[in-house]
């Protein structure tokens, strides 16, 4: 017998959420069952609940896009993972005591790692990850602009480029996030006040970032566009403030700017085994390192669900909420 956060409808939490009690079967051949420890609730997860992300489960169901579990047994077949590794499930579902999964859905990691932080590596971290090394070929001391700075995404980017030799202009919305993000390894840190076109010269000496990240559109991502290098892209991931990108004719023309967009789903789909895990394992080596680190609200058990979701829905929180899965 399990326990799982079981999502009847779309709608508001407490009238669609509830733990629920779930008889297991055994592990089929090639499948493993996971005992989870942990997992986060992500913006995603929220939309999820009402009906508003671009991917939907079928209804009911356990819900929950990222955690962390150790292998407690394995069904025929499966001889890569043993009982009481720790791993990383890339399957849907991840809000309850217990999941099976297909073996090859699951990415080892190493031993001696903070569950909470490695419970978030799977979405944010590696979005962050994939926007930074898939679309412009950075070199030592390259500058990186980003709106939604003080996001999950916008915080690992900070970190991982700081570890990496890049720059990053950091855009936010409250002037109190400035120092804090700066003292977290920001190279600048703006407000979203600050107009790029006419500040960037005294604010990154003159380069110009060859690559842009925008989670937010409309003016925002219009005002990091206009900070690109002549040939530098914007890869689009989130629409935070629900508006379209308006881009001048003059900024595709003159600067031949490239505008492409990233959704984590649609990449782990298409990638392969060996580059799941070589992702995920330079995470994890940047996590035990301590060059990569997520801020941690609040832990909540899994019998208290809706006030998490309604906790990790409230703006202005100090860090992620997660659900403590072995509590």
């Amino acid at each position: 017998m399990s326990t799982a956060a079981r999502l009847s409808q779309f709608g508001k939490p407490a009238e669609s959420l509830a733990p629920v009690d779930v008889t297991l079967p055994p592990p089929g051949p090639e499948e493993v069952v996971l005992d989870m420890l942990a997992a986060p609730i992500n913006p995603a997860d929220l939309n999820v609940i009402e009906g508003t992300y671009g991917d939907l489960p079928e209804l009911p169901a356990t819900i929950g896009n990222e955690g962390v579990g150790r292998v407690s047994a394995a069904g025929l077949g499966v001889t890569s993972l043993k009982p009481g590794q720790l791993v990383l499930p890339m399957s849907f579902g991840t809000w309850c005591k217990q999941m099976i999964v297909p073996a090859a859905n699951v990415i080892p990691l190493p031993d001696g790692l903070d569950i909470f932080q490695a419970a978030m590596l799977t979405v944010n971290p590696a979005t962050a990850w994939r926007v930074l090394h898939d679309f412009v070929k950075l070199e030592p001391g390259d500058w990186v602009v980003q709106n939604a700075a003080n996001s999950g995404v916008g915080r690992s980017v900070i970190q991982l480029a700081r570890a990496l030799g890049w720059k990053t202009l950091n855009i936010v919305r409250r002037a109190e996030l400035v120092d804090e993000l700066a003292a977290a390894g920001g190279t600048v840190v703006v407000t979203e006040e600050c107009d790029l076109r006419k500040e960037l010269k005294s604010l990154c000496g003159g380069a110009r970032p060859k690559l842009a990240l925008n989670a937010v559109g409309g003016p925002s991502a219009l005002n990091i566009a206009n900070a690109l290098a002549p040939g530098g892209t914007m890869v689009t991931f989130g629409a935070m403030s629900k508006q379209p990108l308006k881009i001048p004719n003059g900024l595709l023309i003159f600067k031949g700017l490239k505008f492409t967009g990233f959704w984590l789903n649609r990449w782990r789909k298409n990638a392969g085994t060996a580059q799941l895990r070589e992702t995920y394992a330079a995470l994890a080596a940047h996590l035990k390192a301590g060059t990569l680190f997520t801020p941690v609200h609040e832990t909540y058990p899994l019998a208290r669900i809706v006030e998490a979701v309604e906790a990790a829905g409230k703006d202005q929180r100090g860090g992620k909420v997660l659900i403590d899965l072995a509590a």
